[in-house]
């Protein structure tokens, strides 16, 4: 249970952010000895759950993944990380943007192999949206990122408008 505070403080993206370090087993992957592609947007969605309610202060459900850009394959032994910051912060919803990267144990640098933005709303009690506190921006990169996220964000509405008729 996560207790809710009164009015909470804004937060900036580095006190949200979160990151989860996984070890890929053979459960975890196919015959070929990649890493299926569900078992890495499971990892992301917890990562992405973990930073909205560490901001919101609040349970989080995610709403969507609007991208999920699978750059290279991960396979069983790699070790990988799931780094995952907010993008956007609206009244209820965040933007999450969540970057994976996978490292062989016996050594090599890491490598991106998946981005995903994924929109979480915070809930209540009740299981309806509550409000967020606001994104403490401090630089111009996390207002640029704020400004993308927005956008996204006004898109997102429109299409949903759309589809309602």
């Amino acid at each position: 249970m996560v207790l809710r505070l009164a009015n909470p403080p804004g937060l900036t993206v580095d006190q949200s952010r979160a990151s989860v370090v996984r070890l890929m087993v053979p459960t975890d992957a196919n015959f070929m000895g990649n890493v299926f592609g569900g078992v890495i947007l499971g990892e992301i969605d917890r990562v992405a759950y973990v930073t909205a309610t560490r901001h919101a202060h609040a349970q989080s459900v995610t709403a969507s993944f609007d991208r999920a850009d699978f750059i290279a394959p991960v396979h069983v032994g790699e070790v990988v990380e799931f780094d995952a910051m907010l993008t956007f912060v609206g009244h209820t919803s965040m933007e999450v943007w969540v970057r994976v990267n996978a490292e062989a144990l016996a050594g090599g640098p890491p490598r991106p192999v998946v981005e995903a933005l994924v929109t979480m709303v915070a809930i209540n009690q009740e299981n309806r949206p509550t409000p967020v506190p606001p994104l403490i921006l401090k630089n111009d990169e996390e207002r640029r990122r704020f400004e993308e996220g927005r956008a996204r964000m006004e898109a997102r509405r429109r299409t949903r408008r759309m589809r309602r008729g």
